[in-house]
């Protein structure tokens, strides 16, 4: 069955590809993205010239701008029945070497823009009973790894909303998933997307050699496992497919999709699952 799907920050990387690789599917997508008459026009118009593809202006960090595109398509088609939450914006650096200022503007984005669309769709998905919302969050956001802990403590909050949430909603019959991609070659990492990095310079100063060493070691890791293992970003859209195409009741609560985990994220997502079960149990808990 053909679905009306909205996704949001499909001007570069995962978001777009998964606009261009759903509608040629055949679902109705909806692709948003800020600045559609501004920065972005050129592939607003791109998008909105493929088949089955709406293009709505939604900056997810302003209460209204999200409510007006979730209007907007709700008045054109009736409903949503897939949100896929894709917007976000990354960041590295020492977490003293953050201002409070710079964390809340991740925080922003990453965190409580998901939680505008969320709000924003839920009411319109409870009234059918039905709704799908796919959220991408990290494949380390189970834990965390230094220079990036402001950007896996907003990954690591949309794995909570998630997870909380599937219990919540599941009288309404609207399932949430996160998908947990590992690093990929889009404009987040390439540095051709702006970052939310860490800008207070005194400090980070004050860490000295030590730290860029250790910085620069984990960088070479991440960006050198990438290319070893030639990650395609196309990955992450297929996985959005499969996820739309299973039959509903049948989705995991989290999608890993990280070929340089080699497996250990799935462990590790098994194990936590695990672990919760017993400790619910112990509490008496009715999950």
């Amino acid at each position: 069955m053909k679905k009306v799907i909205l996704i949001t920050g499909t001007s570069t990387g995962f978001g777009k590809l998964m606009v261009q690789t759903l509608a040629n599917k055949g679902h109705t997508v909806i692709a948003g993205m800020r600045g559609t008459t501004g920065k972005n026009a050129n592939v607003a118009t791109e998008l909105a010239a493929l088949p089955n593809v709406d293009v709505v202006d939604i900056d997810i960090t302003s209460d209204e701008s999200v409510n007006q595109a979730v209007q907007i398509v709700l008045a054109k088609y009736g409903k949503i029945d897939v949100l896929v939450n894709n917007a976000a914006m990354t960041g590295f650096g020492l977490l003293e070497g953050y201002s409070l200022e710079q964390i809340q503007k991740m925080l922003d984005v990453n965190l409580f823009g998901v939680l505008r669309t969320y709000q924003a769709v839920l009411p319109s998905m409870r009234a059918t009973h039905n709704g799908l919302i796919i959220n991408l969050t990290s494949g380390a956001s189970g834990f965390t790894v230094p220079f990036m802990i402001p950007y896996l403590l907003s990954k690591f909050g949309v794995e909570t909303i998630t997870e909380g949430l599937q219990d919540e909603l599941k009288d309404f019959g609207i399932e949430n998933v996160t998908i947990q991609p590992g690093v990929y070659p889009t404009e987040m990492n390439n540095g051709s997307k702006a970052a939310i990095n860490a800008d207070r310079a005194d400090i980070i100063a004050e860490y000295g050699d030590a730290a860029v060493q250790k910085f620069n070691a984990i960088g070479a890791g991440l960006f050198g496992k990438m290319a070893e293992f030639n990650m395609n970003p196309q990955t992450i859209a297929d996985g959005v497919l499969d996820l739309i195409n299973m039959e509903k009741g049948t989705r995991p609560l989290r999608l890993p999709l990280d070929a340089i985990a080699q497996g250990t994220d799935k462990e590790f997502i098994q194990a936590r699952a695990e672990i919760k079960a017993k400790w619910a149990k112990k509490y008496e808990f009715p999950m």
